[in-house]
């Protein structure tokens, strides 16, 4: 294989590690422990000498959305989103942003949620949290509420929320879901996204 191709951080690891396997991590992976299998995109083989050698790209791989070309998160909630949506987060973890988060709801006549109605005909609360999402008229009566009271007003209704529904991962989940939802997530970038890692990085892991 064209040396040129390999990136530098597998080279340094093949010398470091001669007559082993080194895997490249998908970067929205950040925690200290060894990852996990789907976690890895793939390794390269070390020969004993240090030189790379073989790739084998790992089938279970779940690529993250920054690797999918995903917008950039604009903010906790549409990164903890994608996360959950790409199995690098859970939606415990969404459900937590959302909960703490501030959203733009459209008003009806009567004051409350302008409610749309689902495919299956159950009712449904557009919530948008940042304008990039957001899909309306400025002539529609909007306003800002702390995503978690919204919740709290719709409890036992049956109303489901849709967050961000043109987002590359909008959340459909139900009014209820928010009264027990703890922040517990993974630590989060001012904009959302995940703490910074160069990519690739390596596991040093060996067969």
């Amino acid at each position: 294989m064209d040396a040129s191709l390999v990136p530098e951080a597998v080279k340094d690891a093949a010398r470091r590690a001669p007559g082993h396997w080194v895997g490249i991590v998908d970067p929205e992976w950040t925690q200290a422990r060894t990852p996990p299998e789907w976690a890895v995109l793939g390794e390269w083989q070390s020969d004993e000498s240090g030189s790379v050698g073989e790739y084998r790209a790992n089938p279970d791989y779940r690529p993250s959305a920054r690797v999918l070309g995903w917008p950039e998160p604009t903010d906790p909630v549409d990164a903890a989103a994608q996360r959950a949506a790409t199995g690098y987060g859970t939606v415990d973890e969404a459900l937590a942003a959302l909960a703490e988060a501030d959203v733009t709801v459209v008003r009806g006549p009567d004051g409350g949620p302008l409610l749309a109605a689902g495919r299956d005909g159950a009712p449904v609360a557009l919530l948008f949290t940042s304008p990039t999402h957001a899909f309306m008229s400025a002539a529609l009566h909007h306003d800002t509420v702390s995503a978690r009271e919204l919740a709290g007003s719709l409890a036992e209704t049956g109303v489901l929320l849709s967050v961000n529904p043109g987002a590359a991962a909008p959340l459909l989940v139900p009014a209820d879901s928010l009264a027990g939802a703890v922040s517990s997530g993974p630590e989060t970038a001012a904009d959302g996204s995940a703490p910074t890692q160069p990519w690739p990085h390596t596991t040093g892991r060996t067969p």
